[in-house]
């Protein structure tokens, strides 16, 4: 019996992370991007650690935050934690941050994807 979850064709798939790189869909990309169901794209404000993002960084979300449900941050290959200040103000503007290593972003992003639910995951390669 198939237990893996029905995913529409159009939809983006992180299929790995492995070295700073991420596949999706069949796209390598060795930066910082936004994944969203319905597309990936370069995160525009790239950082060398998530100790360096400003509200600023998240400019292209907080445009989308009307179509988001939750963030994933992948904060690269360990886990670091992101400064409070500016996750209430991500709150604040409606999007609920989970950081999280990117690994386990890019997991976390595709069992909420594939339930249907409005993620995207925000990966930094660092």
């Amino acid at each position: 019996m198939d237990v893996t979850p029905l995913i529409r064709s159009d939809q983006q798939v992180i299929q790995s992370y492995a070295g700073g790189q991420f596949r999706v869909s069949g796209a390598v990309y060795d930066h910082a991007i936004l994944v969203t169901p319905q597309g990936t794209m370069t995160w525009e404000d790239p950082v060398d650690a998530i100790a360096d993002l400003t509200l600023e960084s998240f400019s292209q979300i907080i445009e989308m935050a009307d179509e988001i449900d939750v963030v994933l941050l992948g904060c690269g290959a360990k886990m670091a934690f992101m400064d409070m200040a500016l996750k209430k103000a991500l709150s604040e503007k409606g999007l609920p941050v989970d950081v999280m290593d990117s690994g386990a972003a890019c997991r976390t992003y595709n069992v909420i994807m594939a339930e249907g639910r409005r993620v995207v995951a925000a990966l930094l390669t660092v």
